[in-house]
């Protein structure tokens, strides 16, 4: 590369710097001008209370699990048949 292309990029690359910093964020103004009508106590109780909601789910039990039927060969010789038929997402391509 010539000098003078090197020095063309790199006034560009420094004026698009300075057009990046400009301004502040969009929005900024909204934030600031943002009044709460509820108290911190308020929200925290309303937080505990989904919490507990949230938490209605059982653990499976491993040990009653049912058993497999079909063996592991079985199953990784049709995860390739699969695969070569290219009904399986693979890579990029997914």
């Amino acid at each position: 590369m010539t000098a003078s292309r090197i020095l063309s990029i790199a006034a560009l690359a420094a004026f698009a710097s300075f057009g990046a910093q400009a301004s502040e964020l969009y929005g900024s103004e909204i934030e600031a001008n943002f009044q709460s009508t509820r108290d911190r106590a308020e929200v925290q109780a309303e937080a505990a209370q989904a919490v507990a909601h949230f938490k209605n789910f059982e653990v499976a039990d491993a040990q009653n699990a049912a058993p497999s039927t079909v063996s592991r060969a079985a199953v990784r010789a049709d995860a390739v048949t699969a695969a070569r038929a290219g009904a399986i997402a693979i890579g990029n391509r997914s």
